[in-house]
């Protein structure tokens, strides 16, 4: 039995030439794509959120603003690791810090990125449930 990858482009639907659609499903409309910089800055920014550490902060965040102590509270990590964290979110635009007093307190520029990583937390946990 030959895999995909192992066929001959000429006994692939459509042959090398391009590809054939049946006459039920149009292809869908181009997409014009953002300029370079965007998708290089975008990049960056999903980097910034690929830490599990740093998904649990956006959450912490996303109910409120908390300073780093409360944060090491509620992650149970170190302090040192949740400042590590918070500069990498702060310097992807992704938190804010406001000195009040002593402490410093955290929050969310905007809920645009809590969005997505709680649709990344909700897309991983409707994918355990249907295992």
């Amino acid at each position: 039995m030959a895999t995909v990858g192992s066929q001959a482009p000429s006994a692939l639907p459509g042959g090398p030439e391009g590809h054939e659609h049946s006459p039920a499903r149009q292809p869908p409309a181009t997409v014009p794509a953002p300029p370079a910089a965007t998708l290089a800055a975008s990049g960056e920014l999903l980097r910034a959120l690929a830490a599990p550490v740093r998904i649990a902060i956006v959450l912490q965040l996303r109910a409120g603003e908390r300073c780093v102590h409360e944060l090491v509270d509620a992650l149970e990590v170190t302090q040192p690791l949740i400042s590590q964290h918070l500069r990498v979110l702060k310097a992807a635009g992704v938190v804010r810090g406001e000195r009040r007093g002593r402490e410093v307190v955290y929050h969310l520029v905007d809920d645009h990125l809590a969005h997505i990583v709680v649709d990344a937390v909700a897309h991983v946990q409707e994918g355990a449930r249907n295992e």
